[in-house]
């Protein structure tokens, strides 16, 4: 039994270990979401860091501030959504290859 605790410390020593890579790995990969037909694009890395947003100067009506407001927030969260999904997918990558006895 001790045997199997050993290789489960070990398994999750290099899952701890992996995650650290992937999670730095993420910081450097980014996501873009554009709403009003692209109008507005927000960029996001995989560290859900908001790293730019374009706005095309055709959208920018000093009498519709509320429209880009929302065209902003829309890219910005479907941006989040992408960039956490990519984590998930990455992190999930990790959780598929441990094997610890008596879990999986």
């Amino acid at each position: 039994m001790s045997k199997d605790i050993g290789n489960i410390m070990k398994q999750a020593q290099k899952m701890q270990a992996r995650l650290a890579e992937i999670q730095q790995g993420l910081s450097g990969k980014t996501v873009e979401a554009s709403s009003g037909g692209g109008m507005v694009t927000a960029e996001v890395s995989g560290g859900l860091k908001l790293v730019r947003i374009k706005i095309d100067p055709s959208v920018v009506n000093p009498s519709d501030v509320e429209m880009l407001e929302d065209l902003v927030a829309a890219a910005v969260n479907e941006a989040f959504k992408r960039a956490q999904e990519m984590a998930s997918e990455e992190m999930g990558k990790v959780a598929a290859g441990l094997k610890i006895p008596g879990l999986f």
